[in-house]
């Protein structure tokens, strides 16, 4: 993969001017640098370990994983309604086959 270095303010990148300012004066980093480096939950543990955390493993699923083929047509039509899609699915078709 090819190194992309910005040498000039970009807008619409998710940082101001002020920002690009701030830390556009920072030297590249060499081999040495590099080697000195140590892991980012090395250094702040109690910031890794917050981002890894999940909802963890159900304690008693109540649905199970699938893999269904189903036309684009009927997909970006569940999809338009917004999120919980894959719930509505699975609401109507509970409702056309009549299980509780």
């Amino acid at each position: 993969m090819a190194k992309q270095t910005l040498k000039t303010f970009q807008p619409g990148r998710g940082y101001s001017e002020q920002d690009w300012d701030e830390v556009g004066d920072n030297p590249e980093w060499t081999a040495e640098d590099l080697a000195k480096a140590k892991p980012f939950a090395e250094v702040l543990p109690d910031l890794a370990a917050s981002i890894r955390r999940g909802r963890g493993p159900n304690k008693a699923p109540t649905k199970r994983l699938v893999s269904l083929r189903l036309s684009p047509e009927v997909i970006d039509t569940y999809k338009a309604g917004g999120p919980g899609w894959q719930s509505r699915i699975d609401a109507d078709l509970r409702r056309i086959n009549k299980i509780k």
